[in-house]
């Protein structure tokens, strides 16, 4: 492509339309279904095509009984990295759960202090990036080909 064709704001409009979307670990159909992975990867369809790789099946605790950090390669190999502080709405954030742990939950940053995400039990939401998201932010990354 020759240069930036989607905007931050495409970014949070696309992530805005899966409000309310039930949870479902594993899916990733917009109205249907979604874990925070299937959020992220239903952006990426919607903003690039085609998902850049197969996602392999996962359990709910893949990041302990691994203790690989899979979910950040992944981001490192297909997103833009970011320097923690330097976020802006429409970039994606990994969190992990403790300091060291893998990064296992991700999110869009939808405005400054809020972010989209979808978590167990409850279906995708806009909610505060309160303190205790960002004690636990290990990564920030943006699409590929944003316009600034």
């Amino acid at each position: 492509m020759n240069g930036p064709t989607i905007t931050r704001a495409d970014i949070v409009a696309a992530a805005n339309q899966w409000l309310g979307t039930p949870y479902h670990h594993q899916a990733s159909l917009r109205g249907v279904g979604c874990d925070c992975l299937g959020l992220v990867r239903g952006i990426w369809r919607e903003l690039h095509g085609d998902e850049p790789e197969p996602v392999p099946a996962y359990s709910p605790r893949w990041a302990e009984s691994t203790g690989e950090d899979s979910l950040a390669a992944a981001a490192l190999r297909h997103l833009t990295r970011v320097p923690p502080g330097a976020e802006r709405p429409g970039d994606v954030l990994l969190f992990h759960w403790r300091a060291h742990l893998p990064a296992k939950h991700c999110a869009i940053l939808s405005a400054p202090g809020r972010i989209i995400h979808a978590h167990d039990g409850a279906c995708v939401a806009e909610v505060a990036l309160t303190p205790w998201w960002r004690r636990h932010l290990s990564h920030v990354f943006s699409f590929p080909e944003v316009a600034d």
